[in-house]
This record gives structure tokens, sequence and C-alpha cells, in this order.
């Protein structure tokens, strides 16, 4: 699938929906039931609809209807081939050339839907959710912001991807409000915390992966392996309490500064589309240990920006740009570190990059690193400042590969922090 394909949908160029992209999702019409889609320009197609039309009779899904489901998870478990196979055909069915779906106008009707008449789902039953800490850059900010500027680096980050287990229950798909939390603080000069909501609320720009077909208990993933077990991505936003986390995160890590919510984007895109945009990672150094050398590269070349919109802006205005190819630890080592003690993943599951930031002041993602530490305030346009994030401002996360005449994008994830509770 190559910028030369084209489709019978009349597509947008600056879509980042084209045909070679096709990333699934989970929608629903009205107050119907749930179904998979792929999207394509505006457009869901509804999976369900043509499995039920027959149309994937000569594909592993032909023996059960897995997109007439609520989440992905039955699709993802069935591994690369399945996914693959499935994507080749509806790449066929939606091609310049084949009248199949095209002139069928019944099935048309019924399959075709606009995304603007559609509700996004979560596309999957998350199990567990991995958080990481994998860019260099992020860990150096953090590093000299709170701990010692000429020793940035615990001596662990080079050697392995750092990263902690979150909680799965409170991540949302895009769109949905996130209320800012309470919880304990405590100012550098005070004697005692205080209970109360975070004061500094903050976002965390980030990729997400979600696993297919797991491992046994027991059974490490090979990182030549890792791949496979690798359904698709998506934008992540790890909302952070500040103020929260920098009380509690000793001896154990984040806790109740992260917990109370993750925003992620409705369309997963399958490393399938993804492939064209594979790229060399940066140099580690020293070498890692022999379970995290890779054979292949598998950095991607990813454009992200962070958008701001306070309640009396009519846009958003961007206020960061970076790229998902400067991340140090990459997601197969990121799943062959995680599995490595023999820990098991299952269909569904989500791992997260940790913050995406770049070299330059305007590339980080994170307003804790863009404002660093409060002493650098954003000003936007129409002369507001924000330092933190304050009830009422909407935050957007984009991001997308850039192709010759065409872009596989992530659609957005996007959030608006609610008073406290």
């Amino acid at each position: 699938m190559t910028a030369r394909h084209t489709s019978w949908v009349d597509v947008d160029p600056g879509s980042d929906f084209p045909i070679q992209n096709l990333p699934y999702g989970v929608f629903r019409r009205g107050s119907g039931p749930p179904s998979v889609g792929a999207a394509i320009g505006d457009l869901v197609l509804d999976l369900a609809e043509l499995h039920r039309a027959g149309k994937f009779t000569d594909t592993p899904v032909a023996g059960g209807n897995v997109f007439d489901r609520d989440a992905l998870n039955d699709f993802m478990g069935m591994g690369r081939p399945a996914w693959s196979a499935v994507r080749r055909r509806i790449h066929e069915l939606l091609g310049a050339d084949c009248a199949e779906l095209r002139d069928d106008a019944a099935l048309k009707a019924k399959a075709l839907v606009l995304q603007d008449d559609v509700g996004m789902l979560l596309p999957a039953r998350i199990g567990d959710y991995t958080d990481f800490y994998s860019s260099i850059e992020h860990a150096m900010n953090m590093g000299k912001m709170f701990r010692d500027p000429d020793n940035a680096l615990l001596p662990n980050w080079r050697h392995l991807p750092v990263g902690y287990n979150g909680r799965a229950s409170s991540i949302v798909v895009s769109g949905t409000g996130i209320r800012r939390p309470h919880g304990q603080t405590k100012g550098d000069d005070a004697e005692a915390p205080t209970f109360g909501p975070s004061r500094l609320l903050d976002i965390e720009l980030e990729m997400g992966f979600f696993t297919g077909p797991g491992n046994a208990l027991g059974e490490p993933i090979p990182v030549d392996r890792a791949a496979e077990h690798i359904f698709g991505m998506v934008l992540v936003n790890d909302w952070s309490a500040r103020d929260i986390q920098k009380w509690e995160y000793v001896p154990l890590g984040p806790f109740l500064g992260k917990s109370f919510g993750t925003s992620i984007s409705p369309w997963v895109v399958t490393l399938d589309a993804l492939e064209p945009f594979r790229c060399t990672p940066p140099p580690q150094g020293p070498r890692p240990l022999p379970y995290l050398r890779a054979s292949e590269d598998w950095a991607y070349d990813i454009g992200l920006e962070v958008a701001l919109q306070t309640a009396s802006m009519p846009e958003p205005a961007t206020v960061s740009r970076t790229n998902f190819k400067g991340m140090y630890w990459t997601v197969v080592q990121q799943l062959a570190h995680q599995t490595v003690n023999g820990t098991n993943v299952r269909p569904g599951d989500l791992y997260a990059s940790g913050t995406v930031s770049g070299p330059t002041e305007d590339s980080c993602g994170s307003l804790l690193e863009l404002t660093w530490r409060g002493t650098r305030p954003i000003r936007l346009p129409g002369g507001e400042e924000r330092k933190f994030l304050e009830d009422g401002d909407s935050v957007i996360l984009r991001g997308a590969c850039r192709g010759d005449g065409y872009r596989v994008g992530f659609g957005e994830v996007r959030g608006i922090v609610l008073p406290a509770a």
C-alpha cells in the first residue's frame, strides 16, 4: 500500500485517514449496539455489516463475526496473519478499481456512515496498563529540575526501560472530561501536608500500543518477536497532578497523582500502516543487555503536537511540537522488558511510552517542562498565560506520519478540565 493507491471514497488530501491508514475503532450509531469499524476519510466503514454480507469469507475471521463487538479484543487476539489479511481485504474493497462495494448501493448505505454521526468508544477492554519513561530528554529535564542537574539520570535509566503499572479503570476515550483530582500536597517549607484539589494539573504527551496475542505466564516475549504481539498504536494523554505526585512518589513511584485519568484516541493505527515510517532510533550507550538488543530498527517517525484552548479562546493554540522517533527505548524493547520476568500480557493491554519530549524548549511534552516548573509561563493568543492547567482548559494532542502526498494520522485525543468535585 503506497502513495499511488487511491480509493473510490472521496478523501481530503489532508485527512489523517486515507486508504494507506485504515485504523480500527469501536463506534455506536445513536443508541444502537457498538460495532468495530475502520476509518476512511471522514467516514466509518462498519466491518460487522461487511462480515454479515459475506465480505470476509476468504480471511481468518470468516468463522465468526469478531466485528460485532463492543471492543477489539477478540480481533486483537487473532494475531498478525489475521490482522494483515483483514487489512488487505478492506483495502481491496475500498480500492479505486474495485466495484464490489462501490456499486452495491444497499450495502454501501448500511456499511458507511459519517464519523460526525457516530459516538466513538474505547477501542478495547483494557485489562492492564503500563506507563514507561522512555524519552531521554524528558528524563533529563525531570532530573535537572528535581534532583541533580549534573547527574540528571538515575543509574538504571540507560540500562532498562523504566516503567510502572498504572490503573486501567480510569482510561477514557477522547472527549471525556477530566475532573481535577483531590489529594495530599506539601509545600517545601510546610511542616505538614494539606488536603485539597491539585493546583499543578498537567498533561503528558505520549504514544501507546495495544497488545494482541499474549504469552503464557513464565514465558518472556523475545525482543525480535515482540512486534508479532503489537496490534497498533494510539495517542495518549496521561494527566498528571504534579503537586500530589511530588509529595507521594517516594519511595514507590506514581500513584494518586497519575491514576485519576488517562485519555486515549479512539482510532488504533496498525503497525502495518506505520511500516513505511519505521526508522533508526537514537544510539544507545552503554549497549543494552542481550535480551534488549533488537536486530531491526523499531523507531517510528510520528510528528506530534500539543494544543491548548482556554475557555475564552475561539480556537486551540499549538504550544509544543515534537517527534516520536527520538524515544530512547523502542516499543519492542518495552514489551520485551515488561515480560522478561515472565509476566503475561493479554489482548487489549495498553503500554504507554512516557512523555515524549524533544531537545528544544518548544518540543517538550508536558507543561512542567514547557514552563520549567512554572518559571516561564506560556503566553497564549489573546494575552492569557498558563503555568499549569485551569478549570475549563482543553488540551488537544495530535499525531501523524507524513508520506509522499498522504499522511497516516491518529486523529486527536481531547480532554477538558472539569472543576474538582
